[in-house]
């Protein structure tokens, strides 16, 4: 009987199966990565991620949803694969990988469990009104800005946005944030693919600080957003001269939680 070896990390609670796939192993069967998935009956993950051989950069990210569909970036599964690929010693303290929407860098920090990885700003967001905007940070999120996050309903609000004509026909991840301090937001995110509310999604993240430095743009141009989320805290980085083209870095922890095998 075939066996793959697998690894399974999380980046504050959003956590993800990751297979070394540069002898291609593994096909990417849509119903074996609803099984593994699957917290009932398989191994149980927000998502599996494959780490590909590629002449281009250091790495390959390919990454699918626990329902199988193939998907655009995973901020937090970026962490993670940078994470499982310094374990892999393909590369020592910085590396590019190539994911769905282009390269990324990334950095392993002094602490070896938080990684720095360069994200993807898409465009301008689009807004709708004061708090409610639209903007794609390698995955398409709508962000709604509401008053005491821990009391909403993120599940039922979250699953009538994601499928909201506006979005068609692929629908929208969902952003509800709440404004805590200067500089410091509190975020939970209902995620397509995964169709519930998740610990963390790291391009939800990222989308939601962009969204509170649009808001508070005469504040400062450079600045480090905290951002607080039911899985833990993570740090978006928002540096440049041009708004239209900040870098951005999301910065957080990657866990490696344990590893194993299975069968085919």
């Amino acid at each position: 009987m075939t066996t793959i070896p697998f690894f399974k990390y999380h980046g504050t609670g959003n956590d993800f199966i990751l297979i070394d796939n540069r002898n291609d192993i593994f096909s990417g069967n849509v119903e074996l990565i609803q099984h593994l998935c699957n917290r009932h009956i398989g191994i149980g993950a927000d998502g599996l991620i494959a780490l590909q051989k590629i002449d281009s950069a250091d790495f390959e990210m390919k990454f699918w949803n626990n329902d199988g569909s193939y998907s655009m970036m995973c901020g937090n599964g970026g962490r993670c694969i940078v994470a499982f690929a310094h374990f892999l010693n393909i590369f020592e303290n910085h590396c590019s990988f190539l994911a769905p929407d282009g390269i990324h860098q990334a950095a392993i920090l002094s602490d070896e469990n938080t990684i720095s990885l360069s994200m993807q700003n898409t465009g301008t967001p689009i807004r709708y009104n004061d708090n409610e905007y639209y903007i794609n940070t390698g995955t398409p999120h709508f962000v709604v800005v509401v008053p005491q996050i821990h009391d909403f309903d993120v599940f039922t609000k979250g699953r009538e946005l994601r499928y909201d004509t506006r979005f068609a026909p692929q629908g929208t991840n969902v952003d509800f944030v709440e404004v805590l301090d200067v500089n410091h937001i509190y975020v939970r995110t209902y995620e397509r693919g995964v169709e519930n509310e998740t610990l963390s999604c790291g391009t939800g993240v990222t989308a939601s600080a962009l969204v509170y430095a649009l808001q508070n743009k005469d504040s400062q141009l450079s600045k480090t957003i905290i951002v607080e989320t039911p899985g833990g805290i993570l740090k978006v980085m928002i540096n440049s001269d041009n708004p239209s083209q900040p870098d951005i870095q999301l910065i957080g922890p990657a866990v490696c939680v344990f590893q194993g095998e299975f069968f085919l």
